[in-house]
């Protein structure tokens, strides 16, 4: 488990978001650690420069449900980036294990997939207290990491898309449907 403060950064390193647009999916659950995961990533979105109102917010019960609806945006929405945000907490059963696998494995999935980058903002925690200090707390906002994370990502996907051809983008594009 991380004990690096996830909200130091280089801010130099960081590209600027004017221009760029934002989806950000919240887990309900433990929304207290979520709702404090957005509000920093929303922050460092707009810091650097992306317009309140090109960054989207949509909720879902729980952090395995964080797979469906990034699918439905990286698929079917223009978004620069989506942004994943929960937090699962262990508890005396394996259930922990089943969510944290399924939610790692399906963002894997679609990133290897699909051409929007979605940015793995879940918090998976032995106790409440490392998920609140990692959301706000000693350790920073894991909100902010993936918000610079998403930023970053947008960047280096505008920067690829210019050395791919027309064509050679149609061929990557059918391999991936074929798929």
């Amino acid at each position: 488990m991380s004990t690096k403060n996830l909200s130091n950064y280089d801010i130099n390193s960081v590209p600027s978001g004017k221009d760029m647009s934002f989806a950000i999916i919240v887990s309900e659950w433990n929304n207290d650690i979520t709702e404090k995961l957005y509000n920093g990533a929303y922050n460092t979105l707009v810091k650097h420069g992306v317009k309140k109102e090109n960054i989207h917010k949509e909720y879902v019960p729980g952090t395995f449900e964080l797979t469906y609806a990034a699918n439905i945006f990286a698929n079917y929405a223009y978004f620069d980036a989506v942004i994943v945000l929960g937090c699962v907490i262990q508890g005396e059963t394996r259930h922990f294990d089943f969510i944290c696998s399924g939610v790692t494995h399906g963002i894997s999935e679609i990133n290897a997939t699909l051409e929007t980058p979605v940015i793995f903002g879940v918090l998976t925690t032995n106790n409440k207290q490392q998920a609140i200090d990692r959301a706000g707390g000693k350790l920073g906002n894991k909100g902010d990491e993936a918000a610079v994370t998403a930023l970053k990502m947008s960047e280096f996907r505008k920067r690829t898309d210019s050395l791919i051809t027309e064509q050679e983008g149609q061929d990557f594009r059918d391999t991936l449907n074929y798929l």
